[in-house]
Formats: structure tokens, sequence, C-alpha cells
């Protein structure tokens, strides 16, 4: 493509080499052909257009060089290398100086926002091509997105995902490296769903990537709020600040005719409505008075069901095979979100039917035994209390039904969690607290430790204990063992935290760790061996 039309209306000057050397008369360096966009320096190749992006970890600005040498055509920066400006090297591969074209540099303010620009022309604004749906929050995200997924799939869409755990384009799959990838493979993948005849594309957007400006540029019918909670405050630093960075897709990036579909019942999403006082809303909440809402909610082992009522519209039966009130807002952002886009009331029912359990979230592992176990991403004090709570309501339920068993033969709920090291320490004796609050057994044990020092973590969550009810195993495969062999039938064994993962890091270092596999493991043995339930751990 040519560069002029990669850059137009992105801005920036260009400082130098204003004509091609080499070129045939009249040439400018408008002209240059572009065979890509890059922001690290490893991964230009001749023709590249480099843009220099100052990151956490290292600055761009100081790989122009290397990316020149490489070949790079062209580089967009806020500020050049003495030498770069002074004398600009020649293209890597001619056969003399009179051959090759020479780098042109686009001096600019903003280099993340100019590479959100250029990606987006480069693979020619693909969300004008279809319906893209952007959901942003601190939790159900995911599960919102592919509950919206199988909703437009049974409305007869081809739909993609872009998202944490994969990015699917109709029925392929690929791996996922970032919930909201940088602009150009964002940009690179709404292309290529487009072109695979994706005609809805929902996105997770997450408060880095509108920080970062990953998903600029993008055309969106239509952003979803689902709630905000304590998260990534080691990134954001105040809650103020967290809130801003999720308010961009709406305030920022939705256009005028965009849709904004908003969760009533959270406070930082009523904060949002007033901002929204020139757009389309469409609200959703169980406690509020929404314009989407559910009633009659049942919840039990096997599943949701509830009436969805629409605002103008009949209401209908949700049955689901999801878990817990924090699924029935899950559902409901879809639906909002759906009905928003004229999806029918039929279509919303059948696609939440159709729609199966997310990896890692709200996950039951059934290997044959009597109790339940629940694998969940859970990993914020809001999410884990959620999560909680929903089980507690379960086993109240059940023990509802069964009113002659003994206080000490009641179902139980036992968590198993930790906390990340090199994130947020503030949230770990919340953590703590509400674990041992709300679980009748805590085992506290390591999540992904990082660079950081287990034991440190985990002292850190015991000043937050409030009950004589937790033990410390800190090898993760270890402590879900021990809740497993400890659970009895009609119990509810948590595994929070790490969710679809399938990795853990300590020390720096991954290695293959996943809940899902070791829970199913764990629950095979004592069926196997069928011991009585005991610990040897060490009481916290």
């Amino acid at each position: 493509m040519k560069l002029g039309r990669v850059v137009a209306d992105c801005g920036g000057e260009v400082i130098h080499d204003r004509s091609v050397a080499g070129g045939p008369p009249g040439a400018i360096w408008s002209d240059r052909e572009i065979s890509g966009i890059a922001y690290d320096s490893r991964k230009v190749e001749k023709d590249t257009l480099f843009v220099a992006v100052a990151g956490e970890c290292a600055d761009g600005h100081a790989f122009i060089e290397d990316a020149l040498a490489k070949g790079a055509a062209v580089v967009i920066g806020e500020r050049t290398g003495q030498r770069t400006a002074a004398h600009p090297p020649l293209a890597k591969g001619g056969r003399g100086r009179g051959d090759v074209l020479r780098p042109v540099f686009i001096l600019v303010q903003d280099s993340r926002k100019a590479l959100a620009c250029v990606s987006n022309n480069f693979y020619e604004r693909p969300s004008e091509d279809a319906t893209v749906i952007g959901v942003t929050g601190t939790n159900g995200k995911t599960t919102t997105t592919y509950l919206l997924k199988s909703i437009l799939e049974a409305a007869g869409e081809k739909v993609g995902i872009i998202g944490t755990i994969r990015y699917l384009i109709g029925k392929d799959e690929y791996p996922a490296f970032h919930t909201t990838p940088e602009a150009p493979e964002f940009q690179g993948l709404l292309r290529r769903m487009v072109s695979a005849g994706c005609s809805s594309v929902v996105a997770e957007v997450s408060s880095h990537a509108l920080s970062l400006k990953r998903a600029d540029f993008t055309r969106f019918a239509c952003a979803v709020f689902t709630n905000l909670t304590r998260d990534h405050l080691d990134f954001h630093g105040t809650m103020e600040q967290y809130f801003d960075a999720k308010k961009r897709l709406f305030t920022g990036l939705l256009p005028e005719n965009g849709i904004a579909v908003i969760n009533r019942d959270d406070a930082w999403g009523r904060k949002l409505l007033p901002e929204m006082a020139d757009r389309k809303i469409i609200t959703y909440g169980i406690d509020s008075d929404a314009d989407v809402r559910a009633t009659a909610i049942g919840s039990s082992f096997s599943g949701l069901s509830f009436t969805l009522e629409i605002k103008d519209g009949s209401p209908v039966t949700i049955d689901s095979p999801f878990l817990g009130r924090a699924n029935v807002y899950n559902v409901l952002a879809a639906a909002a979100a759906a009905a928003a886009l004229n999806i029918s009331g039929e279509a919303i029912v059948r696609g939440v039917a159709s729609a199966r359990a997310v990896e890692g979230r709200m996950e039951k592992i059934e290997a044959g035994q009597r109790f339940l176990c629940i694998v969940d991403y859970a990993h914020t004090p809001d999410a884990l209390e959620r999560l909680i709570v929903t089980a507690r309501e379960i086993v109240a339920e059940s023990s509802t039904q069964h009113s002659a068993l003994s206080a000490q033969q009641r179902p139980k709920v036992i968590t198993v969690f930790g906390c990340g090291g090199n994130r947020d320490r503030g949230k770990r004796p919340l953590m703590g607290e509400i674990a041992s609050r709300l679980s009748d057994a805590v085992y506290i044990t390591s999540d992904n430790p990082r660079n950081e020092d287990p034991l440190e973590i985990i002292k850190e969550i015991k000043s937050g204990i409030i009950n004589d009810n937790c033990f410390i195993v800190p090898d993760r495969r270890e402590a879900i063992a021990a809740a497993i062999e400890n659970a009895s039938a009609g119990d509810i064994v948590i595994l929070a935290g790490k969710g679809h993962e399938e990795y853990q890091e300590i020390g720096g270092k991954r290695s293959r760790f996943s809940d899902r596999e070791v829970a199913r493991e764990a629950i095979l043995k004592k069926l196997g061996e069928q011991k009585d339930p005991g610990s040897t751990k060490d009481h916290a």
C-alpha cells in the first residue's frame, strides 16, 4: 500500500527526505510502497513502516537505527535520535546510493495514536465492514462476549471474537497473546474476520488497551460496560484513573450513532450514564429500573432460569447451564447488546440456551464425584466475593432441600485461592477477609507469584483473615488435592484465580499448570482410593 494512504488523516510532519532518491521523475515520499507495520524493531522487514513507541520496559525510539538497518522504509516517532535526524541512513539491500530509497521520518505528538491510525488504514478500515461490539469492565467480559457470539450465531450471523482465552473466526481458533492486542494485530484480526465472512465481531476491550490506544480508530457499533471493581491499580494508580480508562470506550471511541449498554446496578455504571446523555443508551440490571431486567431468578447445581424483561418487548424465559447471579448479569449484558442491535427475543433465548460455559469461568469439573468443583478466573476482591456468594446460595438451596441434616452434615463451601505477584498488593488482605468470612474452609496457596516470594504474598493475604478456618498450603497442586480430599457429598470446592490459564509463573519462569487438569486428577484419585477426609496441613 502507498505510504500516502497509510498515513492519511494521521497527522504528523515529514521532517526530512521528502523526495525519493533514485526513484522515477517526480516521485515523492507519499508514493513509497509499505509492506507492513511494526512497533518492534525485531519484526521489521524490507519496506516496513516502523512506529517508535515508548513502552513499559523499553522505548522504541532507542531502536530506530536498528529498524532502519533491517530495511524500514518509514519511521514514525515523537522524537528522532541525533544520528537519525542529521544523517538518515540508507535502507538495507540496495546496490548503491542511487538505487536505494531514503527512509522517511514522520514526527508526531503521540506515537501510540499514530500506530492505531496507520494500522487501521493499512488494513483498510476493517471495522467499517462489520458490526463491532466492544465489551469492557472488570468482571464478566469474556463470558459476555461468548454469550453474544452464541446469540448472534442463533440469529444467523458468522461471528469473530477477540478476547482473553483465544481469538475465534467463526469456528476456527487461534491463540490469544493479549486480551486486546496491539493496534496492528487488532486491525489485522478484524480484517481477517471480515475476509472470512464475519458480519459481526465481539471484542473484549481491556483498560490497558484503552489507555494505550490499541483500539483507537475502530468504529464500534455498540459498547458494553459490565462493572468496575478494584483491579490493575498497579497500572492505573487509582479507581478514578481506572474508570477514566474504561470510559474512553464510550466517550472517546464510540461514534455518535453508536449504542452504549450499561449496567445500571453498578455504581460506576451509574456514574457513566450522565456522560452519555447525547448517545443512545440501553441499561440492564436486576435491582434497578433498567431497560433490560431479570426477574424470578432460579439457581441450582444445573444452571439458571429467569424471566428476561426488555422494555417495550414481551417477557421471555431464559434457561442457561451457567451458574450463579454473576452470570445473570452476563446474560443481561449480552441480551441488552443483542436487543440494541435488533436481534429477536427468540434468537436471544436460543443463543443463551446453546451457549456453553467458558473455560475457567464458573466452569464445572465433573468426573463422577458427588460434590461440585468449580474453576474460576476470579482474581479480584469483588469477583471472589461474587463467586463465593454464588456458591453459598447454591449450598443454601441444597440445605433447604435436606433440612434434616445436622450442621456438621450440611454442605460446605471450600475455597482455594492465592494472589498474583508483581501486581496490586492492596487487594491481598481484602481477598483474605472475603474468603475467610464467606467460606467454611479456605486453602491459601500460590497463584502466579512471578518474581515475588510466594510466602510473602501469602503472609499479606493472611493479614486479612478474620476466622479460624484457613489452611496454608503454598504448593497449589497440594492445596487443590487437600481441598478435594476434604470435600463431602453436596459440598462446593472453588478453585479461584487462574481459570483458563495453563501455566504457573514462579521466579519469573512459567511451567505447565492447569487448575482444571489438577482438579480432575485429584477427584479421580479420591474416587479411586475412597480415603476418609482429613488434613495434615498447617492451620493458619
